[in-house]
């Protein structure tokens, strides 16, 4: 299984970027995709998930209204528009597969290698 992040960047507070990641080696139409983020010193910490059909998605309080996980099953990706980006959203960005329990703990079977996002002025 391979989770391949990318669109991190650099960016000014209030601007946006759109995260993808692409799924292979799973029947990624039936799992559970999660975004997560650590920033240097802290916890990853939970940022968004999605069901398998879309149809359900649950965001963390600090990213709601500001942050869009959606996925599309015909290219094995899920992505994370995020807008009004704050410096406190400065972390690395993982992507998961596969919860075991909840979906907004980090007991995922599968994780990307995480993506750079950085807000500065």
């Amino acid at each position: 299984v391979q989770l391949q992040a990318s669109g991190g960047g650099l960016v000014r507070p209030g601007g946006s970027l759109k995260l993808s990641c692409k799924a292979s080696g799973l029947t990624f139409s039936s799992y559970v995709m999660g975004w997560f983020r650590q920033a240097p010193g802290k916890e990853r910490e939970f940022v968004a998930a999605i069901s398998w059909n879309g149809n359900l998605r649950y965001s963390a309080d600090s990213v709601k209204g500001r942050f869009t996980i959606s996925r599309d099953n015909a290219k094995n990706t899920i992505y994370l528009q995020m807008n009004s980006l704050k410096p406190e959203d400065t972390a690395v960005y993982y992507c998961a597969a596969d919860p075991q329990g909840v979906p907004s703990l980090p007991n995922y079977n599968f994780w990307g290698q995480g993506t750079q996002v950085t807000v500065s002025s």
